[in-house]
């Protein structure tokens, strides 16, 4: 295929644009291609994987391209991009008519990975849980602080506990998360890699210890490695933290074998997520498996690229609000414990 010419200059893209579409909390507004940043510049075939994934369980909207979708898997960045611009429409994501204006926000999610013990030893004293088989019963269940004190609350959590971790902070994260990652010592003394994945929640609600902290006077600092610093320090108060988000969240256990483990947890739509290329998303905005062009700049990261909408979160409210899926690992806990920036977004639908 020859190059093609500049997105501004392409002929495809000069027909009349398509009315507004109010679509939940947003109102998607048609567009030239030429407004995307970097639209030239983006490593498409990364976020063909994710593509691929979404169609594995698509909507009925994209049932039909999925098809073209899978076909251009194998084609050239510059076909896939001409396919783009030939069959989809971009729309800017934007508040509804006459609600506050607001600026869009970009936060990041990742997988963490932990030591853990099948079996609670000196060392690991954490318990992580899967769901009590009374939860459906009382609801909201018991509060956090008072799984930790009630009699009655221990009872229902005994025999529950899937793994133990060495730290109340790191089984915190991995509640905040979602799922994560384990590297388990069983008791006869192997190893093997697991996931533990989002099962249910105690229906309490979730409160912010960085936002506790910081209104305790305590941090000035309430990125992850601030609240993790601020630990160390105080371990007398490490509880009260705790205590201070009512919210617990309940896992199950999946294996992790080597295929999966080159890909993040399932997401909402039900498939699994790819780093840097997945994002969180208020699906009362975005549905689930729609292709979305991304647009941040800041101090953490700089991104121009598509991605697809295949999660959601319970803090990810608002039409231009996405929560972005950085994988695994060290590095991906720094970019989501520090990522916070503005950001503009772009629905890419079917014309």
């Amino acid at each position: 295929m020859p190059a093609l010419p500049p997105i501004a200059d392409w002929p495809g893209d000069t027909a009349p644009l398509p009315a507004p579409i109010v679509r939940g909390r947003s109102q998607w507004v048609a567009v030239r291609w030429s407004e995307l940043p970097g639209l030239g510049e983006d490593a498409l075939y990364e976020a063909w994987n994710a593509w691929m994934r979404s169609c594995e369980r698509p909507g009925g909207t994209w049932a039909a391209l999925c098809p073209e979708v899978r076909r251009m898997s194998i084609a050239t960045v510059a076909e896939q991009r001409s396919w783009m611009l030939a069959r989809l429409q971009p729309y800017r994501i934007e508040p509804l008519p006459g609600s506050a204006p607001s600026e869009g926000l970009l936060t990041s999610y990742y997988e963490p990975m932990f030591e853990a013990s099948r079996t609670p030893n000196a060392l690991f004293t954490v318990p992580l849980y899967q769901p009590p088989a009374t939860l459906a019963q009382r609801k909201p269940w018991y509060t956090r602080q008072q799984m930790d004190t009630l009699p009655e609350a221990q009872a229902q959590l005994a025999g529950r506990e899937i793994a133990w971790l060495a730290d109340p902070v790191d089984a915190l994260v991995l509640q905040i998360q979602g799922s994560g990652r384990l590297r388990m010592t069983e008791p006869d003394g192997s190893q093997r890699l697991l996931r533990v994945a989002y099962a249910a929640t105690n229906d309490q609600p979730y409160k912010s210890v960085g936002r506790w902290l910081l209104d305790q006077g305590a941090i000035r600092d309430a990125t992850w490695p601030g609240i993790k610093a601020w630990t160390v320090q105080n371990p007398a108060r490490v509880r009260d933290m705790l205590w201070s988000n009512p919210r617990m969240v309940f896992f199950r256990e999946e294996p992790l074998p080597a295929f999966d483990a080159a890909f993040g947890p399932r997401g909402a739509q039900g498939v699994a997520l790819t780093p840097g290329r997945s994002i969180a998303v208020d699906p009362q905005s975005v549905p689930y498996g729609t292709p979305v062009w991304l647009a941040s700049q800041g101090p953490v990261v700089n991104l121009a690229r598509l991605v697809l909408a295949q999660d959601t979160g319970s803090a990810i409210v608002g039409a231009v609000r996405a929560d972005y899926f950085a994988g695994w690992g060290p590095e991906a806990g720094d970019i989501a414990g520090r990522l916070k920036q503005p950001l503009k977004m772009w629905a890419l639908w079917p014309r």
